[in-house]
């Protein structure tokens, strides 16, 4: 129209007013194409926004399954028991082939939440093993719930960790005198570790732990039942290049203890110095107050890797104060392509509490000393061949 208007009034002439005209067209005809490429810019955008947003909620709900792990394992066994005395001893020794199967699924249900459920075989409710006898005309074998816990580590306070539920044990062991390696315990603990520097670093942990409900019958505060308070603190730090030390003491404190006694022979709810949990003989009890001292050294720099390590235990509440310490002093090493480990411990019969003790030794009671060895060989990844002998009293 403003062209119109300047030719009419003789501002422009003829030959203006048409190379105008036709720059004006070709301004017209690029915004034109312009105006539909960014259409389609925009159509692409939504599109993708819209693909991406449904990738997204699809990521989301498969997010636990990218921060889950499975863990399993399965051990097959020959086992071989022979107890001097009597013609096999009333059905103690034995000559038995036997299973464990385990399969957990761990998640990071956040950056500061683990969780972990695990399920195991198991021919009884022994804390103590997961083995099942491969026995009974090929019935099936029953499972149980070995672990099921929450672990809160805040990121405010690094290496703090609180779990709670039936958990890995929270604590740093350096033999099986105290505690089976197949216990997990249940309740409320705290692990912490502090780094000193370099190679160096502190480590604790404090918890409370339940046993039995309500344990001498007189109400269901947790003043009436059947507890163990635990706490420990040690130091890992290198002496030399090749050489680290791990020192550290341990409290293990029953309340209620005194109530504990078994009822009958055979029963599960309570502690016993001699027999264990599913063997026992009534009223055969002591009350425990635990004190550990524990320690381990690593050699290196040497043809093989050395390694000394050793606890010792003292119960103070014990019913005999003859009968109320543990020791084990024991060596590990690898060579050629060989795990060994070897042992020895004397436990007398009111150190430990006979139910949580190694159910492998000395036919799972206190009151017994002797040799432990292990030879080990890795075959391939995650499959590995071993054997263990007990040269017990």
């Amino acid at each position: 129209k403003l062209l119109d208007m300047l030719k009419a009034n003789g501002q422009i002439t003829a030959a203006q007013y048409t190379e105008l005209q036709s720059e004006l067209a070709k301004d017209q005809k690029e915004q034109q194409i312009a105006r539909q490429a960014q259409q389609e810019t925009n159509e692409q955008i939504a599109a993708t926004a819209k693909k991406t947003n449904e990738l997204s909620t699809f990521d989301q709900k498969l997010a636990w399954a990218a921060k889950t792990q499975f863990k399993g394992d399965v051990r097959v066994r020959q086992e071989t028991v022979k107890v001097e005395g009597s013609p096999n001893n009333g059905g103690k020794d034995k000559d038995r082939q036997r299973l464990r199967a385990r399969l957990g699924a761990f998640t990071e249900i956040n950056s500061q939440v683990d969780s972990g459920i695990r399920i195991a075989t198991g021919s009884s409710e022994d804390p103590r093993s997961t083995n099942v006898d491969l026995d009974g005309y090929f019935v099936k074998k029953a499972l149980w719930l070995d672990l099921g816990y929450i672990d809160y580590h805040p990121d405010q306070i690094k290496n703090l960790h609180v779990i709670g539920g039936k958990m890995l044990q929270p604590w740093v062991s350096m033999g099986d005198v105290i505690w089976d390696t197949d216990v997990n315990p249940e309740g409320l603990a705290l692990t912490y570790k502090y780094p000193l520097g370099g190679s160096a670093e502190l480590f604790g942990s404090a918890g409370t732990y339940s046993l039995k409900d309500n344990v001498n019958g007189e109400g269901v505060q947790f003043r009436n039942d059947l507890r163990m308070n635990a706490g420990q603190l040690g130091a890992r730090f290198s002496v030399t290049d090749n050489l680290k030390v791990t020192v550290g003491g341990s409290m293990y404190a029953f309340q209620n203890d005194e109530d504990s006694r078994c009822p009958t022979a055979g029963s599960v709810a309570c502690l016993t110095p001699q027999e264990t949990i599913l063997n026992t003989v009534a009223g055969n009890a002591s009350e425990y107050r635990l004190y550990e001292g524990f320690s381990q050294v690593d050699v290196g720099g040497l043809a093989v890797p050395l390694s000394f390590y050793g606890q010792y235990v003292q119960n103070t509440k014990a019913t005999d104060s003859d009968k109320d310490t543990a020791w084990l002093v024991g060596a590990k090493s690898k060579v050629f392509g060989l795990n060994l480990d070897y042992n020895y411990r004397d436990i007398q019969r009111y150190a430990v509490v006979g139910g949580f003790t190694d159910s492998d030794f000395a036919g799972s009671v206190t009151g017994s000393r002797g040799h432990k060895f292990k030879v080990g060989y890795d075959i391939d990844k995650n499959f590995a061949i071993g054997a263990t002998y007990f040269l017990t009293k």
